[in-house]
């Protein structure tokens, strides 16, 4: 049965019972979950969508960006004059199966009257700007208004009656200010009415965690009563992290809401992560790393992410971008983000669009409607 669309029948006994276990977080839709790991979706060839490599594909990109005037100026590497375009024409491909493809009209159809939020910091938003030009793209003649109000984009098709959305909370947690400073409170959160009566959510937190000088946007952080000018970032986000799952599992009836959390995105700083050390960062990259194996050192972050994750009663997919986003080296904007005269900074850690997160978008279909 899919994720989205399907009823359940039964009589009354039936209802209850279902209900219960789903509360428990044993079943969702027709799948049992593994307790002691992070819920992922295997298809009956045992098949594990992040276990591939990137092939050259003539018929990628999937959209040409131009035709998405909404794709932030940061995201839009051709139109910010990147001279290459090859790194446009790569597609993931998984060792064991394909990936099914997308069928934005699909999608709609199925969250006809529905909504569908992405909450997290800027590579949520990369990811839900891919999200809305595929879509865009696939019913191209269907009416769309964008708006934007506080932290919260929408993305609307009024024919579908769809909204698709972007929250911008970096941390999940809440960062409050206060006469000391901006205190990051651990163990809080108090703006999670804006991810209820929503029905498919797409949570992301980790790189503002290990934010920096002045990228750092906290003074202190609060674990209960106690607040520190800084403790190991790691513990930090391990402890925010099972906030939010505990949060999950007090407010979340996954009968109505289907929850993914995106895996943690890699960053290329540093050529020595891929063997070539006379490379400083991703400036002039334009291959991905051949094969299915990463040279460089894991991320701290994702086992955390993953072993939280596994203590979560109620269901989540885990998007678990991390070894295909190490692979692609060359995907990042570097220092074509921005389209005016201003000196542009150097990125490596977003992704150009069209590009990497259409991936993502790939496996999240997928997982919602090929079970």
């Amino acid at each position: 049965m899919a994720l989205a669309g399907g009823r359940f029948t039964g009589g009354v006994i039936f209802l209850i019972f279902l209900q219960i276990i789903l509360r428990r977080g044993v079943v969702h839709g027709d799948s049992f979950y593994e307790r002691q790991k992070p819920k992922q979706w295997n298809n009956n060839n045992g098949c594990d969508f992040y276990e591939g490599s990137w092939v050259y594909d003539v018929s990628y990109p999937l959209y040409d960006a131009s035709n998405c005037p909404f794709i932030g100026d940061g995201f839009n590497c051709q139109k910010n004059g990147r001279p290459d375009s090859e790194y446009l024409k790569f597609r993931w491909q998984p060792r064991r199966c394909d990936l099914p493809r997308f069928n934005g009209e699909d999608l709609l159809e199925r969250y006809r009257g529905k909504k569908i939020m992405v909450v997290g910091d800027s590579l949520s938003n990369n990811m839900w700007q891919s999200l809305t030009c595929m879509l865009h793209t696939a019913v191209p003649n269907s009416n769309y208004t964008l708006t934007t109000h506080n932290s919260l984009s929408t993305f609307f098709f009024p024919e579908y009656e769809t909204s698709v959305m972007y929250l911008k909370n970096g941390f999940l947690v809440d960062l409050v200010k206060e006469k000391i400073g901006k205190v990051l409170k651990l163990e809080s959160i108090s703006r999670g009415d804006e991810w209820k009566n929503v029905d498919l959510m797409i949570f992301n937190t980790y790189h503002w965690w290990t934010h920096t000088g002045h990228y750092k946007t906290w003074d202190f952080f609060q674990v209960g009563d106690k607040l520190v000018k800084e403790m190991d970032r790691m513990e930090a986000f391990k402890i925010g992290l099972t906030t939010w799952g505990k949060w999950l599992d007090s407010n979340i009836n996954p009968s109505n809401t289907i929850v993914f959390f995106q895996g943690v995105s890699a960053v290329h700083i540093d050529g020595n992560d891929w063997g070539e050390a006379s490379t400083k960062n991703c400036q002039g990259e334009k291959q991905p790393i051949k094969g299915s194996r990463y040279p460089g050192p894991s991320l701290e972050g994702e086992a955390i992410a993953k072993n939280v994750l596994s203590d979560i009663v109620t269901p989540v997919y885990l998007l678990d971008v991390t070894l295909l986003t190490q692979l692609r080296k060359d995907g990042h904007p570097s220092n074509y983000t921005t389209s005016n005269n201003s000196t542009p900074l150097l990125d490596c850690s977003h992704w150009c669009l069209a590009g990497v997160p259409d991936t993502w978008n790939l496996i999240l279909f997928a997982t919602l409607f090929q079970n």
